[in-house]
């Protein structure tokens, strides 16, 4: 690591803290991805079967799994204390609102990574271009002056490479997490739909009983 430090130069510093940050923020990312995909699916068949045959015990469901973006959105409309239907989809919206910049965090750095990281390595390149010709001499080709030409030239491939390496592996991750980011939201819309179906049976049944019920 010395010595490719070394080898490209100056910029090889802010692409070692650029690697660094993206390394750090990818890893807390597939750990999130990794939570919810496992768990979440799973989750929302058992929430949803519940909420049928008794909202209570689906509450209790959704609790025990409010580290979870679709618990914490249904958590927020059936929360309400006696919502209409219109009230209660206006929920799901607001909570699945909320809940979106979680979804694609950090996603700004990454896209700062992958643009400024090649930018840096061609920063590189020219510096070490610079460093080429400031060493070479007319007339000295192959005298002691050349290393410091072939070390200019090294130094820009050096930058280069490592430009384009954080940036490439950067970029492979961000596109994962951006797939992932839209799976999730067409399953809110999906499920959160699903859910609004059920509430607004449940709704319409409860107040046609207490309707006839009055009427009695």
């Amino acid at each position: 690591m010395g010595n490719l430090m070394a080898a490209g130069g100056i910029v090889s510093v802010p692409l070692l803290i650029a690697s660094i940050l993206a390394l750090a923020l990818i890893a807390e990312r597939l750990f999130f991805w990794f939570r919810v995909n496992r768990r979440q699916g799973r989750m929302i068949r058992e929430v949803l079967q519940l909420y049928r045959q008794d909202p209570d015990l689906a509450m209790k469901k959704l609790q025990l799994n409010a580290d979870l973006p679709v618990a914490r959105i249904f958590l927020e409309a059936l929360e309400l204390d006696d919502p209409n239907p219109e009230e209660f989809r206006l929920a799901l919206e607001s909570a699945a609102q909320a809940e979106f910049p979680l979804l694609k965090r950090f996603n700004m750095v990454f896209e700062t990574i992958i643009n400024v990281a090649p930018l840096l390595g061609l920063l590189g390149t020219i510096l070490g271009l610079m460093q080429s010709f400031g060493s070479l001499r007319l007339g000295d080709v192959g005298g002691s002056d050349t290393t410091g030409v072939t070390g200019g030239i090294s130094e820009a491939l050096v930058s280069t490479v490592m430009g384009l390496v954080v940036a490439i592996f950067t970029l492979l991750f961000a596109n994962t997490f951006r797939s992932f980011y839209v799976r999730q939201i067409a399953l809110i819309q999906e499920v959160g739909g699903q859910l609004e179906l059920l509430y607004r049976h449940r709704y319409e049944r409860e107040r046609g009983e207490q309707k006839y019920a009055s009427t009695r």
